[in-house]
């Protein structure tokens, strides 16, 4: 329980004071939420072993009424000193006063060794319809999503982002929403209120003759056993096929195995894998995360072969209906980029996801917090370097 006295807000309540919390404080306060991101739960801390993991909590007097995963990276050479991380969190009122948030945050992170905070606020700022997004991309004259008119502005992001702003918080989001943190624009799917003749009906006709072809081919998705061993060492190894393909650095097998023992010791029915077959051959995985109604794809794989049969939209959609007979709000297809250029090869990425209907988002994005200014631009500058 924290034990200093409280500041007090504007209109003159306490504000929230900031404690470390155990995990199993942590995991029930999350259990009380709708939606919460899996990178804030007391098991993801676990999972980034490269890390230094907290779980912080925001106090009104007794009461839990916010919540953190903290991720700490020491400095090179600087060990004493951390970045402290909180990967699309904390989980607190945004709609508030941030100033009573986020400064206990700031103090009791400072005064533990931190040199600045990375935090990703879990709101949206803008929203794309897929009709948008369709429009947006068979009109040459436009070439990024942000080019687009008529999207639904959130006024809750924008004050926060501009609070952020005000306060010397530092934007960290990079132009093509990718970075070395989490993407700033995500492609969902809405779940609420709907049947599977529905979702069905909002996809494009690509999407649902491609679950035909799936269909007629005899496509099966089921269920892995990741913890057993051996379905997750065929999705390691179609996750590595796939990396090579589409050139990117794979996760090595150590990191899921460690990742779904630990998400599914938390709850059972946190993490999910599912793996297409045609006629014995794996042709598509993906892992499925969820916490609360916020359902996650968070990897895929796919082989060159056999791409006719289509197990990837066959195992997006065994996701999907899982998904909504789960009771979720929203199905999160991730990260995507803003482009709408022709000659970008990111648009494929978003082609793919806006075939599923639903609708383009884009967050407040990652920002920075200085608290020792000198190590902070030292750290920056040491990370540019390594970039190149």
């Amino acid at each position: 329980m924290p034990s200093s006295e409280p500041a007090f807000t504007p209109a003159g309540r306490p504000a929230p004071t900031v404690a470390p919390i155990g995990p199993a404080e942590h995991l029930a306060f999350v259990r009380t939420q709708r939606s919460v991101s899996f990178l804030q739960t007391p098991a993801w801390g676990r999972v980034k072993t490269e890390w230094r993991s907290e779980s912080l909590g925001w106090y009104d007097g007794r009461r839990l009424v916010g919540a953190g995963l903290v991720l700490h990276r020491p400095v090179p050479r600087l060990e004493r000193y951390t970045l402290a991380y909180l990967p699309e969190g904390p989980v607190i009122d945004w709609t508030g006063d941030l100033t009573a948030w986020l400064d206990p945050l700031a103090a009791h992170l400072k005064a533990h060794g931190a040199f600045a905070i990375r935090l990703g606020p879990p709101v949206p700022t803008h929203t794309w319809s897929a009709a948008q997004v369709k429009e947006g991309i068979a009109d040459p004259g436009i070439g990024r999503l942000t080019d687009l008119t008529g999207q639904w502005a959130d006024p809750v992001g924008a004050r926060v982002a501009g609070r952020l702003r005000d306060t010397g918080w530092l934007p960290r989001s990079p132009e093509d929403g990718f970075g070395v943190g989490h993407p700033q624009f995500k492609y969902e799917l809405p779940l609420t209120g709907r049947t599977e003749g529905e979702l069905l009906g909002g996809m494009n006709q690509l999407w649902r003759r491609n679950l035909r072809k799936a269909a007629r081919a005899g496509v099966e998705v089921t269920t892995g056993e990741a913890t057993a061993g051996e379905d997750l060492k065929a999705f390691h190894d179609l996750y590595v096929h796939t990396a090579e393909r589409d050139r990117f650095t794979p996760r090595p097998l150590r990191y899921f195995e460690t990742m779904f023992a630990e998400l599914a010791a938390e709850d059972p029915e946190r993490i999910r894998l599912y793996l297409a077959r045609h006629r014995g051959d794996l042709v598509a995985a993906a892992v499925l995360v969820r916490v609360g109604t916020h359902a996650c794809y968070s990897y895929g794989a796919s082989a060159t072969g056999k791409r006719e049969v289509r197990g990837s939209n066959a195992c997006q959609w065994a996701m999907i209906r899982d998904s909504l007979a789960a009771g979720c709000d929203v199905y999160d297809l991730r990260g995507i980029t803003p482009t709408l250029d022709a000659d970008d090869p990111h648009l494929g990425l978003i082609q793919f996801k806006v075939g599923t209907g639903g609708r383009a988002v884009r967050y407040v994005g990652e920002w920075d917090l200085p608290l020792r200014p000198l190590v902070y631009r030292a750290f920056d500058l040491y990370m540019r370097r390594r970039a190149r």
